[in-house]
């Protein structure tokens, strides 16, 4: 055991600064400075690619943060998968992690972050060597194709590399957590392109790419079949953040106090959505499998989960989990009943399925009643009102969380369904992501630098 502390204590890390507090300029500065590398590294092409069977996943690309063909190929997708099997397993007691000391803490994070190397050797050798991405076929019965396949390799595992010392960098010097910012990037890059850029549209070149050059155009061509889907898009993409920002700031907050100090206490808030995001990331990650497995049986010959006409899910279970767009259907007219069906089987798929990983996370992760009550009791606090009784003060809670945790799951998976079926300028689960990171990083930057930050800025955040 002791073998493995000294790996432990010897993995690279990124330095933390050495003063208590960094100003407002400082974080904003790394932050922007980790930003524009992420951009750049999406713009890399791995060299020696030929075939990019991913790119018809752009759909998970959005939540992994990545750019499938670039050497940030893996994104995101190592550093999470490293954190929720953690989580899952010191959650569910078969490791035990005592984070309220430092030991326990720097043993946990140093566990994930070997854990997250582990994951980035694993995805790039799986993303190559099962033709995800792979060099070009013209090579492929030379000696030269395997020697091009580790390089691939090696090219994912610098860009998981780089992103995991990106990671440690925000979460040290900037603003929030590296995963949750590159995320972010991403999705609203996605929102920017669609919503407003003027170049063509590589399915149409006749209008613009962004929607709202693309109205215009329109308008200006009498053309309204095409100037209402465009509005659709924007009008139903503005809906999902507006909805999804009030219903990210409702939360219950349980009053505490200090049972030896009198006449002061706190507020512990239980969030509306309570497991945040991950129930939709969970269930948006199986209907990207189930479409991965499909594809994959179909090049074998056994279509069992369905058929796809080129990118687009055609028949089978796939196409019911694949959201169809009702808004286009209505507006061209083509709207029939079994449209309808699907998007009820798909809006209920995503509702369900949301409430089945939401309820699950909150008993593997130490989010149950239970768990809280014990992190409220360690801390020295109690109800006003109540005796200091661990089983009292789950009760109370439980009385909060389990509603919380269906009624936040519900209304999740209903914006992400309402987002895909309307046509929204990105996926739904995108948008939620970026709406509640935002949301979190508006929180984190009021509350601890609304002094030091210029007054325009101070102004713009009290508004």
């Amino acid at each position: 055991m002791s073998f493995f502390k000294t790996i432990l204590a010897n993995l690279p890390e990124v330095a933390p600064p050495t003063q208590k507090r960094l100003s407002f300029k400082e974080k904003l500065k790394w932050t922007l400075i980790i930003l524009v590398i992420f951009f750049v590294m999406g713009l890399i092409p791995l060299f020696g690619l030929g075939q990019n069977a991913l790119q018809q996943f752009e759909y998970l690309s959005i939540i992994l943060g990545a750019k499938f063909g670039s050497v940030l190929s893996l994104g995101i997708g190592p550093i999470v998968t490293a954190s929720i099997v953690l989580q899952l397993l010191n959650g569910s007691g078969i490791l035990k992690f005592d984070l309220t000391t430092h030991e326990g803490k720097t043993t946990f994070q140093g566990i994930q972050k070997l854990l997250a190397i582990f994951f980035i050797v694993f995805e790039a050798f799986i993303y190559v060597f099962m033709g995800g991405l792979a060099p070009s076929s013209t090579l492929q019965a030379t000696p030269l194709y395997f020697n091009f396949q580790l390089l691939l390799v090696f090219q994912l595992f610098l860009g998981g590399m780089l992103i995991m010392f990106m990671d440690e960098v925000v979460s040290k010097w900037g603003f929030g957590s590296g995963v949750s910012l590159f995320i972010a990037a991403g999705v609203s890059e996605e929102i920017f392109i669609k919503a407003l850029s003027p170049l063509p549209s590589p399915v149409n070149p006749g209008i613009a790419t962004g929607a709202i050059p693309s109205l215009f155009q329109s308008l200006a061509a009498g053309d309204p079949t095409t100037a209402g889907l465009m509005l659709a898009g924007v009008v139903s993409t503005v809906a999902v953040f507006a909805i999804a920002v009030y219903a990210q700031a409702m939360k219950v907050e349980i009053p505490l106090s200090f049972g030896r100090i009198r006449g002061h206490g706190i507020r512990w808030p239980l969030h509306f959505i309570y497991t945040s995001n991950i129930p939709v990331i969970l269930v948006a990650a199986l209907m990207a499998n189930v479409q991965l497995w499909a594809r994959l049986m179909q090049n074998w010959g056994h279509p069992w989960l369905g058929t796809f006409y080129g990118n687009t899910p055609a028949t089978g279970l796939v196409a019911w989990l694949h959201s169809p767009n009702i808004v286009e259907k209505v507006i061209t007219g083509s709207l029939r009943f079994v449209d309808v069906s699907h998007a009820m089987v798909y809006m209920m798929f995503m509702i369900v399925g949301a409430v089945i990983f939401s309820w699950f996370w909150v008993q593997t992760s130490g989010m149950d009643a239970k768990s809280q009550a014990k992190q409220i009791m360690a801390s020295g606090l109690q109800i006003p009102g109540f005796r200091k009784d661990q089983r009292v003060l789950e009760r109370i809670l439980q009385r909060y969380i389990g509603p919380l945790t269906v009624m936040g799951a519900i209304a999740v998976g209903f914006l992400a369904s309402f987002a895909d079926l309307t046509g929204a300028l990105s996926r739904g689960t995108g948008i939620l992501l970026a709406v509640m990171i935002i949301y979190r990083l508006y929180e984190e930057v009021a509350k601890q630098h609304m002094m030091d930050m210029n007054p325009m800025m101070r102004k713009f955040m009290e508004g």
